[in-house]
């Protein structure tokens, strides 16, 4: 193997099947863990392993925790207390959730540091592009502020309706290719990309902020026609984060804005995202990632892993 790391998975939890452990690993193609007494079953593990996710960590003897339950934008949890388990438990903890960066990012990173354990989180703002790690490789660079497109739902839907489509029938389709959620408010209203904003401005420019103090507006009340003919004018909607360091601390704002079509935000189309940072050494440090497939969030997370096992 390239990085020569060997990993057993020995626990898994899901809030509809419920919880398995065995230290040893688990059967995954039989779908149950090899134990001496036989194997249980998924759909029993609830009972086999008990009601407590510290219980599930113990019995599982984990090294290495992998949170990916749904984003909770009023409080990051539960996630937050199962990644504070782990790091309390011994275990590193990589999230896909963007709400314990928002909600309790300090706490958890010192946690982790007095625990001798990281926190990991890359896979939270474009997938598994290198966002966070990028300034790892950039020491003493300061943050002055960045802009760019960070939720590709709503690039999905704008599309769309340049095309003719209402907002509700933009919003349907994209659900039928899968990009937008059941339930489409977290993007359409914003709060996806203000959560992403606020964990860039949290962890990058070392500013603790609340939502609340980010100016949001989605694209809920934006027209077929005005989205088509800002495409036809040569100035497209894009829903724009933009964050900026000033005297009293940090101004962040989420809202549709008209791009000029030159510039490269413009550009930036179906489920594609675009963040250009500045600096106060570099003037302008720019990051496309173009239409990700499925498993670019799964390999943020498997970075993030690597990361752990290499140092």
């Amino acid at each position: 193997m390239r990085y020569g790391i060997a990993f057993r998975i020995t626990g898994v939890a899901s809030r509809r099947l419920g919880w398995i452990a065995a230290a040893q690993g688990l059967d995954l193609k039989g779908q149950g863990a090899s134990r001496a007494e036989g194997v249980v079953n998924f759909e029993a593990a609830s009972a086999a392993v008990g009601g407590d996710v510290r219980t599930w960590l113990a019995a599982a003897q984990a090294d290495v925790l992998f949170e990916a339950t749904s984003l909770n934008v009023e409080s990051g949890q539960p996630a937050i207390d199962y990644i504070r388990a782990a790091l309390e438990h011994g275990a590193h903890a990589i999230t896909a959730n963007k709400g314990p960066i928002v909600h309790a990012y300090r706490e958890l990173r010192d946690l982790g540091a007095a625990r001798g354990k990281q926190f990991l989180y890359e896979t939270t703002v474009m997938d598994g592009v290198p966002v966070f790690s990028l300034f790892d490789q950039l020491p003493a660079i300061h943050l002055q502020g960045f802009h760019g497109i960070l939720n590709s739902t709503t690039n999905v839907i704008l599309g769309e309706m340049e095309q003719g489509l209402s907002l509700d029938e933009a919003v349907k389709k994209a659900q039928a290719l899968g990009i937008a959620e059941t339930d489409p408010g977290h993007d359409i209203d914003g709060w996806d990309a203000a959560v992403k904003t606020a964990a860039l401005i949290t962890v990058l420019m070392d500013v603790p902020i609340r939502l609340d103090q980010i100016e949001r507006e989605g694209i809920r009340d934006l027209t077929a026609n005005a989205v088509r003919n800002a495409r036809r004018d040569g100035w497209p909607f894009k829903l724009v984060c933009r964050a900026r360091r000033t005297a009293s601390g940090v101004e962040a704002s989420v809202r549709p804005e008209k791009v000029r079509t030159g510039e490269p935000m413009a550009r930036i189309s179906g489920t594609s995202s675009y963040i250009y940072f500045e600096t106060d050494i570099f003037s302008g440090l720019a990051i496309t990632e173009e239409n990700p497939g499925l498993y670019a969030t799964a390999y943020g997370m498997l970075a993030d892993f690597v990361t752990v096992a290499r140092t």
